[in-house]
């Protein structure tokens, strides 16, 4: 059934600081949505709006989980959690202290997840085996590129429809990041997951996106329906290949 993301004139802010300005992107059913934009041009905020963690002063956010639509505005992160919307946050946002395995449990708190958390965790390690290799291994001593895994793996373990990526290389090394966004593409394929991955580093997600929004100043400032109109856009060209 379908699953899909449609936010419409979003406008947000941090008290008189207005950072998003009628912002409209839709991410269909199966599809990964590239929203590109250099550090603080809003990415990072839309993201918090759709997951509940910060309430647009206007606009709608609406998402159809196996086709049934859901208004996201004014519910709690739990509640569009629940609904089978994940995130992995920039900068992982792990718990150092605990392990690999504890970190991937703590990912299937929702009622659905809980239900299948042995099948999702073999998921998690079929796609990871490194994290199989490491399960009682502490989260805070593993490598950029493993706590990156790990971050993925434990958003997998909610059992999600919808998947939001935050930045994924972010602290990586240029073939670590290579390597995270083959492997965005593979889960996307194996789960038929909808995507919306928020990136600065144009030419990795350019390679797996469908579609993408520049996003410039809070603002959309270019939609590309390919990869193709992507490349060759005047902006893109001038702010992310130095053309």
């Amino acid at each position: 059934m379908a699953n899909s993301l449609s936010i419409s004139g979003v406008n947000a802010g941090y008290g008189s600081v207005r950072v998003l300005e009628n912002i409209s992107v839709s991410v269909s059913h199966a599809e990964t949505v590239a929203l590109l934009g250099t550090n603080g041009n809003g990415k990072s905020t839309l993201i918090k709006c759709v997951m509940g963690m910060l309430k647009p002063s206007s606009g709608s956010i609406v998402a159809e989980i196996d086709g049934e639509k859901h208004n996201l505005v004014g519910r709690t992160t739990e509640d569009i959690v629940d609904l089978g919307i994940a995130l992995v946050p920039e900068g992982r946002r792990l718990f150092p202290r605990l392990s690999v395995e504890e970190n991937l449990l703590l990912g299937a708190f929702r009622k659905t997840a809980r239900a299948a958390i042995g099948r999702n965790l073999d998921f998690s390690y079929e796609a990871f085996p490194r994290l199989r290799e490491r399960r009682r291994q502490l989260a805070g001593s593993m490598s950029g590129g493993e706590q990156q895994m790990l971050a993925l793996a434990r958003a997998l373990m909610s059992a999600p429809r919808i998947l939001l990526i935050d930045e994924p290389s972010v602290g990586l090394a240029p073939i670590l990041v290579s390597r995270t966004i083959d492997k965005i593409k593979e889960l996307k394929e194996k789960f038929e997951l909808t995507v919306l991955m928020a990136e600065q580093n144009f030419n990795q997600a350019v390679r797996i996106a469908d579609r993408g929004y520049v996003i410039v100043h809070g603002q959309i400032a270019f939609e590309g329906h390919d990869a193709n109109e992507l490349n060759n856009n005047e902006l893109v060209r001038k702010f992310y290949l130095g053309l």
